[in-house]
């Protein structure tokens, strides 16, 4: 069927395009539009089934009724799962998502926020690189409404959505000395962002309120580009008899992975020679064997809750305390065999 338009419902009713507007706003009553008139213009639109034009109607109001998600890549599952959460929240409230990834790249994490303006998003949902302090000012600024995920400026006065990274790590920890390991791995990125560093201390904090002198041996940060070719060697050198682990902790998910595959090829047997314990984690974790045990990240919690602040921000409406807009989730640790439990 043709698609038709405001203007052909208007010209075969004989009818002003306003006032089809307005009825098709649900605006009819209040302005003194005809009972009659109102049920033919339903009627007309429903028979050959008028679907309004969002992106005009969006910017008569001087609204896309569009959200921008800058995210460091869709292809990772935690922030697919969290791009999936965010569009079903935000089609819930009446607004579509565009998002796009920054591969952990600062200048093109800049020319996308610069890009999703243009589009005239309303509003801004952004994983940062942490790299960007100045594009993040310039919407703060502006009073451009946007929320940060994951990743936040420390000392800048932002909403942002973030999870306990320090307490999550330090959980898992104990757990692994609670169990009788005294020799802890830790694998994580050479990085320079708050979460990665924050799970660093939170691993150094539990050893030290345990009794357990650190030792620098066994603290290993991959780097970003090399990771996956890395992994076997650094296994190797932490499963020689001299330096020895006996569990090893990954600071994500995906080196968790790599890690898991680098041990398997070695026949090192999961968890009688090394417990194994990542945090966060992928929907195969509680498939192999034997099970990971992960530090859990809520991320339907944190796509909900940007869009919700997002939106309140855009509607101006500052219902939500301002310390309610910068939130910091509790993780959940869910025990498997893997840790030796």
């Amino acid at each position: 069927m043709k698609k038709i338009y405001l203007k052909d419902i208007a010209k075969n009713l004989n009818v002003s395009k306003t006032a089809v507007s307005l009825v098709l706003n649900n605006k009819g009553d209040e302005n003194k539009i005809s009972k009659e008139t109102q049920e033919r213009i339903i009627a007309y639109a429903k028979k050959y089934n008028y679907v309004p034009n969002q992106l005009a109607r969006g910017l008569s109001r001087g609204k896309s009724e569009t959200i921008g998600l800058i995210i460091p890549n869709i292809s990772d599952t935690f922030y697919a799962q969290i791009a999936g959460f965010v569009e079903a929240r935000a089609m819930e409230m009446g607004y579509t998502v565009v998002f796009s990834s920054s591969y952990e790249k600062p200048e093109k994490e800049s020319k996308l926020i610069q890009s999703m303006l243009n589009r005239q998003v309303d509003g801004l949902i952004i994983s940062s690189t942490q790299k960007n302090e100045e594009d993040i000012l310039r919407l703060q600024e502006s009073d451009f409404p946007f929320v940060l995920i994951d990743r936040h400026y420390p000392n800048l006065d932002t909403n942002y959505v973030i999870v306990d990274n320090f307490g999550g790590i330090y959980h898992a920890t104990k757990h692994l000395l609670g169990l009788g390991r005294k020799k802890i791995g830790f694998v994580t990125i050479k990085s320079e962002l708050d979460a990665m560093q924050q799970r660093l201390l939170g691993y150094i904090k539990a050893l030290d309120d345990h009794g357990v002198e650190q030792d620098n041996r066994f603290v290993s940060e991959l780097d970003q580009k090399t990771y996956v070719s890395d992994m076997a060697e650094m296994i190797k050198a932490v499963t020689t008899p001299e330096k020895r682990v006996d569990a090893l902790l990954f600071s994500t998910h995906y080196l968790a992975r790599e890690g898991l595959r680098a041990l398997n090829d070695m026949d090192i047997r999961i968890p009688d020679e090394v417990a194994i314990a990542s945090f966060s984690e992928m929907s195969a974790f509680d498939l192999v064997n034997p099970p990971i045990t992960a530090v859990i990240q809520p991320v339907q919690k944190i796509g909900d809750l940007a869009v919700d602040i997002l939106v309140d921000e855009m509607k101006g409406d500052n219902m939500i305390k301002t310390k309610d807009k910068r939130i910091v989730l509790d993780t959940n640790f869910k025990i498997r065999k893997s840790c030796g439990a």
